[in-house]
């Protein structure tokens, strides 16, 4: 199929052929029923599901990130402080230079603290949206799935068939039998 290391959505890209395939299928001669060729939707739900891990190891690698830069700005800050205390340690004029240095470290603090918060709100945001959208488009999934499955069961009587046609999930229209 595609290079494991794909790009974020990958997964998202294959589920939505997979539903397009099962969507667009044509029908088996003198019947209403689909013909889907199972290894290719086998194949396309299978790389999907090896691309989540890929994807959701990416978003950690956005939070390793922002860990690192956090921790970074932290050193550098502790670093402006050392060298503050030093600094006036040796001169005369001790409180100017050191109330000069907190200043400033406090400042480099406090972007820091606001940079952090800035990664932190945007990884977050990231993340809720690409799970929101594999959780819609596999509910999507789920429920033609089982509108299929309804379908398909034998002596089921024309009330369940009536209640899957009720439901105004576009997708379930290629399920679509003589009753």
């Amino acid at each position: 199929m595609g290079s494991p290391g794909g790009y974020v959505g990958d997964a998202e890209t294959l589920l939505r052929r997979a539903i397009d395939v099962i969507f667009n299928a044509p029908t088996m001669p003198l019947s209403s029923s689909p013909r889907i060729d199972r290894d290719e939707i086998i194949e396309l739900l299978d790389e999907s599901l090896n691309r989540l891990p890929d994807e959701l190891r990416q978003a950690r690698w956005m939070l390793k990130e922002r860990q690192e830069f956090v921790a970074k700005t932290r050193r550098e800050a502790d670093e402006l402080l050392e060298a503050a205390r030093v600094r006036a340690e040796r001169m005369v004029q001790r409180t100017e230079v050191v109330r000069a240095a907190e200043q400033r470290a406090r400042q480099v603090m406090e972007t820091a603290e606001a940079d952090s918060r800035r990664l932190k709100h945007e990884t977050e945001d990231f993340l809720d949206q690409r799970l929101g959208s594999f959780e819609i488009l596999l509910d999507k999934l789920s429920k033609t799935v089982h509108a299929g499955r309804q379908r398909l069961s034998i002596g089921g009587g024309e009330e369940e068939v009536a209640a899957v046609q009720a439901d105004d999930d576009p997708t379930n229209a290629f399920f679509d039998q003589d009753i």
